[in-house]
Protein backbone atom coordinates (compact mmCIF):
# COMPACT_ATOMS: atom_id res chain seq x y z
CA UNK A 1 0.00 0.00 0.00
CA UNK A 2 1.45 3.41 -1.11
CA UNK A 3 1.02 5.23 2.33
CA UNK A 4 0.32 9.17 1.87
CA UNK A 5 3.01 10.98 3.36
CA UNK A 6 1.46 14.11 4.14
CA UNK A 7 -2.26 15.18 4.84
CA UNK A 8 -2.11 16.76 1.59
CA UNK A 9 -2.05 13.56 -0.19
CA UNK A 10 -5.31 11.94 0.80
CA UNK A 11 -8.53 13.40 -0.44
CA UNK A 12 -9.14 16.69 1.44
CA UNK A 13 -12.37 15.70 2.63
CA UNK A 14 -11.41 13.13 4.80
CA UNK A 15 -9.51 15.62 7.00
CA UNK A 16 -12.36 17.64 7.03
CA UNK A 17 -14.66 14.88 7.90
CA UNK A 18 -12.14 13.62 10.68
CA UNK A 19 -11.47 17.41 11.80
CA UNK A 20 -15.31 18.82 12.40
CA UNK A 21 -16.35 15.32 13.66
CA UNK A 22 -13.50 15.39 16.36
CA UNK A 23 -14.30 19.14 17.18
CA UNK A 24 -18.18 17.95 17.65
CA UNK A 25 -17.17 15.57 19.98
CA UNK A 26 -15.26 17.62 21.80
CA UNK A 27 -18.21 20.11 22.20
CA UNK A 28 -20.87 17.16 23.12
CA UNK A 29 -18.35 15.99 26.26
CA UNK A 30 -17.40 19.65 27.34
CA UNK A 31 -21.38 21.08 27.18
CA UNK A 32 -23.17 21.91 30.52
CA UNK A 33 -26.18 21.19 28.41
CA UNK A 34 -28.79 18.11 29.15
CA UNK A 35 -27.11 15.37 26.72
CA UNK A 36 -31.32 14.72 25.71
CA UNK A 37 -31.68 18.50 24.56
CA UNK A 38 -32.37 19.16 20.83
CA UNK A 39 -29.10 20.78 20.10
CA UNK A 40 -26.61 18.59 21.62
CA UNK A 41 -28.36 15.60 19.93
CA UNK A 42 -28.09 17.32 16.55
CA UNK A 43 -24.73 17.54 17.33
CA UNK A 44 -24.37 14.01 17.78
CA UNK A 45 -26.34 12.91 14.79
CA UNK A 46 -24.01 15.23 12.77
CA UNK A 47 -21.25 13.65 14.07
CA UNK A 48 -22.56 10.46 13.27
CA UNK A 49 -23.37 11.03 9.99
CA UNK A 50 -19.63 12.62 9.02
CA UNK A 51 -17.94 9.51 10.80
CA UNK A 52 -19.72 6.85 8.62
CA UNK A 53 -18.79 8.63 5.01
CA UNK A 54 -15.14 8.67 6.94
CA UNK A 55 -15.43 5.25 7.74
CA UNK A 56 -16.47 4.77 3.86
CA UNK A 57 -13.46 6.69 2.78
CA UNK A 58 -10.84 4.65 4.37
CA UNK A 59 -12.36 1.33 3.24
CA UNK A 60 -11.85 2.97 0.09
CA UNK A 61 -8.99 3.70 0.04
CA UNK A 62 -7.58 0.81 2.07
CA UNK A 63 -5.49 3.35 4.09
CA UNK A 64 -5.54 0.79 6.90
CA UNK A 65 -4.57 -3.23 5.91
CA UNK A 66 -3.17 -6.14 8.05
CA UNK A 67 -0.25 -6.94 5.95
CA UNK A 68 1.11 -3.84 7.32
CA UNK A 69 3.33 -3.01 10.65
CA UNK A 70 2.64 0.05 12.72
CA UNK A 71 5.73 1.88 11.48
CA UNK A 72 4.70 1.62 7.69
CA UNK A 73 1.45 3.86 8.37
CA UNK A 74 2.20 7.67 8.25
CA UNK A 75 2.41 9.48 11.12
CA UNK A 76 -0.12 12.00 9.82
CA UNK A 77 -2.46 8.66 8.59
CA UNK A 78 -2.32 7.11 12.56
CA UNK A 79 -5.51 9.71 13.88
CA UNK A 80 -7.91 8.10 11.31
CA UNK A 81 -7.57 4.51 13.38
CA UNK A 82 -9.53 6.71 15.56
CA UNK A 83 -12.76 6.95 13.52
CA UNK A 84 -14.35 3.64 15.26
CA UNK A 85 -13.74 5.21 18.54
CA UNK A 86 -15.02 8.35 18.01
CA UNK A 87 -18.49 6.33 16.27
CA UNK A 88 -18.56 4.63 19.33
CA UNK A 89 -18.59 7.42 21.81
CA UNK A 90 -20.73 9.48 19.62
CA UNK A 91 -23.55 6.38 19.56
CA UNK A 92 -23.63 6.33 23.61
CA UNK A 93 -24.44 9.84 23.33
CA UNK A 94 -27.77 9.02 21.61
CA UNK A 95 -30.83 9.04 23.94
CA UNK A 96 -33.68 6.93 22.95
CA UNK A 97 -35.46 4.81 26.00
CA UNK A 98 -36.82 2.19 23.21
CA UNK A 99 -33.60 2.12 21.68
CA UNK A 100 -31.47 1.95 24.16
CA UNK A 101 -30.14 -1.69 24.01
CA UNK A 102 -29.25 -1.38 19.89
CA UNK A 103 -27.27 2.25 20.54
CA UNK A 104 -25.49 -0.46 23.46
CA UNK A 105 -24.88 -2.70 21.05
CA UNK A 106 -23.77 -0.39 17.82
CA UNK A 107 -21.36 1.35 20.34
CA UNK A 108 -19.82 -2.01 21.52
CA UNK A 109 -19.17 -2.96 18.36
CA UNK A 110 -17.76 0.38 17.12
CA UNK A 111 -15.52 0.23 20.28
CA UNK A 112 -14.46 -3.23 19.67
CA UNK A 113 -13.50 -2.92 16.11
CA UNK A 114 -10.92 -0.17 17.21
CA UNK A 115 -9.31 -2.18 19.78
CA UNK A 116 -9.29 -5.05 17.58
CA UNK A 117 -7.31 -2.73 14.83
CA UNK A 118 -5.01 -1.39 18.03
CA UNK A 119 -4.03 -4.70 19.03
CA UNK A 120 -3.54 -6.10 15.17
CA UNK A 121 -1.02 -3.09 15.01
CA UNK A 122 0.51 -3.17 18.57
CA UNK A 123 -0.54 -0.03 19.40
CA UNK A 124 -0.25 -0.82 23.36
CA UNK A 125 -0.31 -4.20 24.79
CA UNK A 126 -3.65 -5.02 26.53
CA UNK A 127 -6.15 -7.80 26.76
CA UNK A 128 -9.46 -8.00 24.25
CA UNK A 129 -12.24 -8.23 26.37
CA UNK A 130 -14.33 -11.64 26.02
CA UNK A 131 -17.64 -12.21 24.24
CA UNK A 132 -20.31 -11.58 27.03
CA UNK A 133 -23.25 -14.06 27.15
CA UNK A 134 -26.36 -12.32 28.17
CA UNK A 135 -28.59 -15.32 28.80
CA UNK A 136 -29.95 -15.98 32.63
CA UNK A 137 -27.60 -17.43 34.67
CA UNK A 138 -27.74 -19.09 37.33
CA UNK A 139 -27.55 -16.36 40.57
CA UNK A 140 -26.09 -19.57 42.80
CA UNK A 141 -22.27 -20.18 42.77
CA UNK A 142 -20.60 -22.54 44.34
CA UNK A 143 -17.76 -21.92 47.16
CA UNK A 144 -14.67 -23.24 44.76
CA UNK A 145 -15.80 -20.23 41.96
CA UNK A 146 -15.44 -17.62 45.19
CA UNK A 147 -12.14 -17.50 45.10
CA UNK A 148 -11.76 -16.75 41.32
CA UNK A 149 -14.36 -14.20 41.06
CA UNK A 150 -12.59 -12.64 43.75
CA UNK A 151 -8.73 -12.50 42.14
CA UNK A 152 -10.63 -11.58 38.54
CA UNK A 153 -12.13 -8.66 40.68
CA UNK A 154 -9.09 -7.75 41.88
CA UNK A 155 -7.18 -8.13 38.75
CA UNK A 156 -9.90 -5.62 37.10
CA UNK A 157 -9.63 -3.13 40.10
CA UNK A 158 -5.58 -2.86 39.43
CA UNK A 159 -5.93 -2.80 35.87
CA UNK A 160 -8.03 0.21 36.06
CA UNK A 161 -5.81 1.90 38.48
CA UNK A 162 -2.87 1.41 36.05
CA UNK A 163 -4.89 2.94 33.20
CA UNK A 164 -5.90 6.00 35.18
CA UNK A 165 -2.38 6.71 35.61
CA UNK A 166 -1.22 6.05 32.07
CA UNK A 167 -4.24 8.25 31.21
CA UNK A 168 -2.73 11.43 33.45
CA UNK A 169 0.41 11.22 32.23
CA UNK A 170 -0.50 10.88 28.68
CA UNK A 171 -2.59 13.79 28.58
CA UNK A 172 0.12 15.44 30.78
CA UNK A 173 2.14 14.47 27.63
CA UNK A 174 -0.36 15.54 24.79
CA UNK A 175 -1.00 18.76 26.40
CA UNK A 176 2.70 19.38 26.02
CA UNK A 177 2.64 18.75 22.15
CA UNK A 178 -0.63 20.10 21.55
CA UNK A 179 0.39 23.58 20.30
CA UNK A 180 3.19 22.18 18.49
CA UNK A 181 1.56 19.89 16.38
CA UNK A 182 -1.70 21.77 15.90
CA UNK A 183 0.85 24.91 14.17
CA UNK A 184 2.54 23.03 12.43
CA UNK A 185 5.67 23.56 14.29
CA UNK A 186 6.98 19.95 15.60
CA UNK A 187 8.50 17.54 13.51
CA UNK A 188 7.07 14.06 12.25
CA UNK A 189 8.60 12.28 15.78
CA UNK A 190 6.86 14.73 18.12
CA UNK A 191 3.71 14.28 15.00
CA UNK A 192 3.91 10.74 15.63
CA UNK A 193 3.97 10.49 19.14
CA UNK A 194 1.19 13.21 19.70
CA UNK A 195 -0.94 10.62 17.39
CA UNK A 196 0.49 7.19 19.29
CA UNK A 197 -0.51 8.80 22.83
CA UNK A 198 -4.39 9.88 21.30
CA UNK A 199 -4.35 6.41 20.04
CA UNK A 200 -3.33 4.70 23.57
CA UNK A 201 -5.57 7.54 25.73
CA UNK A 202 -9.08 6.21 23.70
CA UNK A 203 -7.59 2.58 24.36
CA UNK A 204 -8.07 3.67 28.09
CA UNK A 205 -11.56 5.29 27.09
CA UNK A 206 -13.01 2.38 24.83
CA UNK A 207 -12.31 -0.69 27.67
CA UNK A 208 -13.92 1.49 30.30
CA UNK A 209 -16.84 2.40 28.06
CA UNK A 210 -16.69 -1.26 27.25
CA UNK A 211 -17.24 -2.69 30.98
CA UNK A 212 -20.29 0.15 31.32
CA UNK A 213 -21.95 -1.26 28.40
CA UNK A 214 -21.70 -4.55 29.50
CA UNK A 215 -22.86 -4.14 33.02
CA UNK A 216 -26.09 -1.90 31.29
CA UNK A 217 -26.94 -4.30 28.52
CA UNK A 218 -27.15 -7.27 31.52
CA UNK A 219 -29.25 -5.11 33.48
CA UNK A 220 -31.66 -4.37 30.33
CA UNK A 221 -31.86 -7.69 29.56
CA UNK A 222 -32.86 -8.75 33.06
CA UNK A 223 -35.44 -6.19 33.29
CA UNK A 224 -37.32 -7.20 30.11
CA UNK A 225 -37.01 -10.99 30.46
CA UNK A 226 -38.65 -10.04 34.37
CA UNK A 227 -41.70 -7.98 32.31
CA UNK A 228 -42.22 -10.98 30.30
CA UNK A 229 -42.10 -13.15 33.21
CA UNK A 230 -45.08 -10.79 34.65
CA UNK A 231 -46.73 -10.51 31.41
CA UNK A 232 -46.92 -14.27 31.14
CA UNK A 233 -48.13 -14.47 34.90
CA UNK A 234 -50.84 -12.08 34.50
CA UNK A 235 -52.15 -13.92 31.16
CA UNK A 236 -52.39 -17.22 33.54
CA UNK A 237 -54.50 -15.40 35.78
CA UNK A 238 -57.24 -14.02 33.51
CA UNK A 239 -57.28 -18.08 31.95
CA UNK A 240 -61.02 -19.52 32.46
CA UNK A 241 -60.80 -22.87 34.80
CA UNK A 242 -61.03 -25.68 33.03
CA UNK A 243 -64.15 -28.36 32.89
CA UNK A 244 -63.20 -31.81 34.66
CA UNK A 245 -63.47 -34.43 31.80
CA UNK A 246 -62.52 -38.18 31.68
CA UNK A 247 -59.55 -39.65 29.97
CA UNK A 248 -60.90 -42.55 27.83
CA UNK A 249 -59.04 -44.95 24.73
CA UNK A 250 -62.39 -44.40 23.00
CA UNK A 251 -65.92 -43.15 23.50
CA UNK A 252 -67.53 -46.37 23.89
CA UNK A 253 -65.34 -47.02 26.56
CA UNK A 254 -66.33 -43.90 28.47
CA UNK A 255 -69.49 -44.65 27.86
CA UNK A 256 -69.47 -48.33 29.12
CA UNK A 257 -67.31 -47.31 32.53
CA UNK A 258 -67.91 -43.47 33.05
CA UNK A 259 -66.00 -42.05 35.54
CA UNK A 260 -66.00 -44.72 37.74
CA UNK A 261 -67.94 -42.37 40.70
CA UNK A 262 -71.32 -41.24 40.15
CA UNK A 263 -71.00 -38.02 38.17
CA UNK A 264 -68.53 -35.61 37.20
CA UNK A 265 -68.68 -31.95 38.98
CA UNK A 266 -71.26 -29.74 37.41
CA UNK A 267 -69.13 -26.70 38.72
CA UNK A 268 -66.01 -25.49 40.13
CA UNK A 269 -65.77 -23.49 43.45
CA UNK A 270 -65.28 -20.37 42.20
CA UNK A 271 -68.58 -20.66 40.36
CA UNK A 272 -69.95 -22.28 43.42
CA UNK A 273 -69.35 -19.68 45.41
CA UNK A 274 -70.16 -17.19 43.04
CA UNK A 275 -73.66 -18.65 42.68
CA UNK A 276 -74.22 -18.22 46.57
CA UNK A 277 -72.68 -14.94 47.23
CA UNK A 278 -75.64 -13.78 44.40
CA UNK A 279 -77.97 -15.88 46.55
CA UNK A 280 -76.75 -14.51 49.66
CA UNK A 281 -76.48 -17.38 51.69
CA UNK A 282 -72.87 -17.42 52.51
CA UNK A 283 -72.03 -17.27 56.04
CA UNK A 284 -70.61 -14.29 56.30
CA UNK A 285 -73.36 -12.61 54.44
CA UNK A 286 -75.90 -12.34 58.11
CA UNK A 287 -79.50 -13.06 56.84
CA UNK A 288 -79.63 -15.47 53.85
CA UNK A 289 -81.88 -13.75 51.37
CA UNK A 290 -85.62 -15.97 51.03
CA UNK A 291 -86.15 -17.84 48.21
CA UNK A 292 -89.73 -19.16 46.94
CA UNK A 293 -89.19 -22.40 48.49
CA UNK A 294 -88.00 -20.67 51.55
CA UNK A 295 -91.08 -19.18 51.47
CA UNK A 296 -93.32 -22.01 50.66
CA UNK A 297 -91.68 -24.00 53.51
CA UNK A 298 -91.82 -21.44 56.12
CA UNK A 299 -95.45 -20.67 55.20
CA UNK A 300 -96.18 -24.58 55.16
CA UNK A 301 -94.34 -24.26 59.06
CA UNK A 302 -96.78 -21.34 60.10
CA UNK A 303 -99.71 -22.89 59.36
CA UNK A 304 -98.95 -26.24 61.05
CA UNK A 305 -98.28 -23.93 64.28
CA UNK A 306 -101.09 -22.63 63.77
CA UNK A 307 -103.53 -25.54 63.46
CA UNK A 308 -101.69 -26.80 66.84
CA UNK A 309 -102.54 -23.83 69.04
CA UNK A 310 -106.54 -24.28 67.85
CA UNK A 311 -105.99 -27.60 68.94
CA UNK A 312 -104.51 -27.14 72.21
CA UNK A 313 -106.68 -24.81 73.16
CA UNK A 314 -110.29 -26.61 72.49
CA UNK A 315 -108.73 -28.94 74.68
CA UNK A 316 -107.86 -26.92 77.23
CA UNK A 317 -111.39 -25.12 77.44
CA UNK A 318 -112.92 -28.88 77.55
CA UNK A 319 -110.64 -29.89 80.32
CA UNK A 320 -112.10 -26.88 82.26
CA UNK A 321 -115.73 -27.06 81.58
CA UNK A 322 -114.92 -31.02 82.73
CA UNK A 323 -113.43 -29.79 85.96
CA UNK A 324 -116.57 -27.28 86.03
CA UNK A 325 -119.07 -30.20 86.36
CA UNK A 326 -116.87 -32.69 88.26
CA UNK A 327 -115.26 -31.27 91.83
CA UNK A 328 -112.33 -32.91 93.17
CA UNK A 329 -112.92 -36.35 94.53
CA UNK A 330 -116.17 -36.68 92.23
CA UNK A 331 -117.28 -40.51 92.06
CA UNK A 332 -114.65 -42.08 94.98
CA UNK A 333 -116.95 -42.78 97.69
CA UNK A 334 -115.60 -45.87 98.63
CA UNK A 335 -113.32 -44.57 101.30
CA UNK A 336 -115.10 -42.56 103.27
CA UNK A 337 -116.20 -43.08 106.46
Amino acid sequence: MAAAEEDESLPPRLTHLFEVSKQLLDEVEGTSEPSGSRAVQEKVMQGLFLLQTASEMLSQLDLFSQNEDLEEIASTDLKYMMVPAFQGAFTMKQVSPSKRLDHLQWAREHFLNYLTRCRNYHVAEFELPKTKNYSAENNTASSSMAQPNLVAMASQRQAKIERYRQKKEMERRLSALKSAVESGEADDEHVREYYLLHLRRWIGISLEELDSIDQEIKILREKDSSQEASTSRSSDQARPPMRPFILTRNAAQAKVFGAGYPSLATMTVNEWYDQHRNLGVLPDQGIAKTTSEAKRAAQQQEDKEEDEDEQSLRQARQWDDWKDTHPRGYGNRQNMG
